[in-house]
């Protein structure tokens, strides 16, 4: 049997759909019966057969509490570790640590003592080292720099990916996946989804930050070929194109046929409304609108090689534009 914990999250909900389409015995973690629908809908954008998301055998539990996930973890033999805490805010940082880091230890707990014999663990670019400058791309070879000034969530992903990595001293077989920013439908009021909503009602604004994009596809997609694989013990980064934000921007625009942004946000502006953001945020007790982690990812020039993953497994990703049309056009269905 299959177990995915974070199954009604982004990765997770594509992921399950992918593995209903050749797996009769899958159970996936949920925390509240309203996510539960939030999957059904991303299944709607696939297929009306019901029949594919009944094989799911959902099992309620909170991923950082041993004694319920004992029982998740019976009659188990693959897990997909998708659960995590994204945040930017540093006033999170304690419950992403717990989520992140303490969760992702119980479940590696747990997978040594169930003896399951492969666990595929979602991690993301921001637990991959940075390049020498600008003009080099990143790989699975750069280190992390623990003495840089890293985000909470970047710092907890890397820890996490260390207590995977501790699973495969004690005989478990691992694979970790590094995917970029992931563009996908479904969630359109948190993460990348955000970024459809907001061009789709006019937003103006954009910045020339370069960073990697996949399509949630070409993340589940090579997730579930790594584990029906001799791969082990290594880590991939999933990314289909480096891309600016102001294309992606455009790019989004462009597919709903709506007005491109027009105003090219500055790093000095940034500066100035994240400093602005948390001390209104000490005042009002409320999160941040823009932390310092995001404000600087959006000016970043980072830009990510797949060529690991394409080469181990001959996978070509899609085009980002052309996810984005699809993306668009699920949109609009809601």
């Amino acid at each position: 049997m299959i177990l995915v914990t974070g199954g009604t999250g982004l990765v997770g909900s594509h992921l399950l759909y992918h593995l209903s389409l050749k797996n009769d015995k899958i159970r996936a973690i949920y925390r509240t019966k309203s996510s539960i629908e939030k999957v059904k809908k991303v299944f709607s954008y696939y297929t009306s057969d019901a029949s594919f998301f009944d094989k799911i055998e959902w099992f309620k539990a909170d991923i950082t509490k041993v004694p319920v996930m004992i029982l998740a973890f019976k009659g188990i033999q693959h897990v997909y570790h998708c659960a995590a805490f994204i945040s930017f805010n540093p006033n999170d940082y304690i419950e992403m640590r717990k989520v992140n880091i303490h969760g992702t230890a119980i479940v590696v707990n747990l997978a040594i003592d169930a003896k399951i014999e492969k666990l595929c663990f979602v991690s993301s670019i921001a637990a991959v080292g940075e390049a020498k400058n600008e003009h080099e791309m990143i790989t699975e070879e750069c280190e992390w720099n623990k003495e840089l000034d890293n985000s909470g969530y970047s710092i907890t992903k890397f820890g996490a990916e260390m207590e995977v990595w501790r699973a495969s001293q004690e005989g478990i077989d691992v694979v970790i996946v590094n995917p970029g920013v992931i563009l996908g439908s479904g969630f359109w009021k948190s993460g990348s989804g955000k970024l459809f909503s907001q061009v789709y009602h006019g937003f103006k604004y954009y910045t020339k930050g370069i960073t990697g994009f996949v399509a949630v596809q070409d993340v589940v997609k090579p997730m579930i070929k790594l584990m029906n694989s001799d791969i082990k013990n290594e880590r991939f980064i999933l990314v289909a194109e480096n891309k600016s934000f102001k294309e992606i921007f455009f790019a989004i625009a462009d597919a709903f046929g709506k007005k491109r942004p027009s105003i090219q946000i500055k790093p000095w502006q940034t500066g100035v409304f994240w400093r602005f953001a948390w001390l209104m945020s000490k005042i009002t007790g409320k999160a941040p609108l823009l932390s310092k982690y995001s404000a600087r990812s959006a000016h970043a020039v980072s830009k990510y090689s797949s060529k690991k993953l394409q080469n181990e497994l001959n996978y070509s990703f899609e085009k980002i534009e052309n996810s984005i049309r699809k993306i668009c056009k699920e949109y609009t269905k809601i």
